[in-house]
């Protein structure tokens, strides 16, 4: 089983951010994804993944465009967007995965 897929058959959320190097949006949310990580400790993971260094981790779950963030738990997606999301809405989501 890959690093990947243990992370996220968490029974803990685990928000995947498939991001690039080169992608504008991509860089606006790391200050998001800092941000979102000081608010919510240690109630999920946050695991950032290269799509260019990681194709078929991308292929797996049809991403497309980036940014996607797509949030899992016991290794089912439970919700997923394409584009930069707040941080206000991302900690929402977490906690009513929690």
């Amino acid at each position: 089983m890959s690093k990947f897929s243990e992370l996220i058959n968490s029974n803990k959320p685990v928000l995947v951010d498939f991001y690039a190097d080169w992608c504008g949006p991509c860089k606006a949310m790391k200050p998001i994804l800092e941000d979102l990580k000081s608010k919510i400790g240690g109630t999920a993971s946050i695991l950032k993944v290269d799509v260019d260094r990681n194709p078929h981790a991308a292929q797996s779950y049809n991403v497309q465009s980036i940014p996607t963030l797509i949030l899992f738990k016991n290794g089912k997606v439970l919700w997923r967007k394409t584009g930069v999301a707040q941080s206000r809405e991302l900690e929402q989501i977490i906690k009513q995965h929690s």
